[in-house]
């Protein structure tokens, strides 16, 4: 399982990567801090169920962030 957190740092590291070098800056530093937190993470060597609980938590933050980012922040087209 810590290797799957690690696996998630090196895809994190490549869309930021790639959102760097398509001048989408706040973007590129959102996934270049998330890498490097999957990459720490991978090493601590925890639980298998604590990873998956550190995960949830991961996606309700993530979730919420982004329901809450659309709603009341991005211009509404309409």
């Amino acid at each position: 399982m810590a290797r799957m957190y690690r696996v998630l740092g090196f895809f994190c590291l490549v869309i930021g990567l790639m959102a760097f070098a398509g001048h989408m800056t706040e973007f590129a530093l959102l996934f270049f801090a998330q890498a490097v937190a999957f990459v720490f993470l991978g090493y601590l060597n925890f639980s298998e169920k604590t990873y998956i609980l550190m995960f949830w938590g991961y996606m309700a933050v993530s979730f919420i962030g982004f329901t809450y980012w659309s709603v009341f922040k991005m211009d509404m087209p309409f």
